[in-house]
């Protein structure tokens, strides 16, 4: 079934694009990720320092709240990029096990016909063997029939002189 999918003529044309894209994506998440974990680190570090002042309320919730985005945004990020690469390497494997699908079928093919053109042969030998362990079998009998002939006609010949000198 993938292999359908993977041998569209707009997949080729699309593979160069979509290295360039996921290429694109990666960066773009990975920059993503270093800002939040950027942020994190900044407000962590105000959050310390401004407890410590006793600051209003206000304040304080204030960077509470942007701890909590950066946090939420590091997060996000992260586990996009995880997913992004994850998403990557199950597409890699996908296309590397179509593309074995598709050796393997041919080899199959490729051996079956070579299964078969070689009973083809070994039949077609076995006849020639028997043709030619016939012909060998008449070829003796041709030439035993061929000395017994020889060897009546000189007995003939031989009763022949024999008569002549009684």
């Amino acid at each position: 079934r993938w292999q359908k999918i993977f041998m569209i003529p707009l997949w080729s044309k699309m593979a160069v694009f979509w290295n360039k894209m996921f290429l694109t994506i990666i960066v773009l998440l990975i920059v993503l990720f270093l800002d939040a974990v950027r942020e994190v680190r900044k407000y962590s570090s105000v959050h310390v320092n401004e407890k410590a002042a006793n600051v209003n309320t206000n304040a304080f919730d204030h960077i509470q709240m942007k701890l909590f985005r950066s946090q939420r945004n590091l997060y996000l990020s992260g586990f996009s990029l995880f997913l992004w690469l994850v998403l990557r390497r199950t597409v890699t494997l996908l296309t590397q096990l179509a593309k074995g699908m598709t050796s393997h079928a041919a080899l199959e093919t490729q051996v079956n016909d070579a299964t078969e053109a070689a009973r083809k042969y070994m039949a077609e030998n076995e006849r020639l063997q028997e043709a030619l362990s016939e012909k060998e079998s008449s070829k003796k009998k041709e030439s035993a029939e061929a000395t017994d002939e020889k060897l009546k006609k000189e007995v003939e010949h031989l009763k022949a002189e024999l008569q002549k000198t009684s």
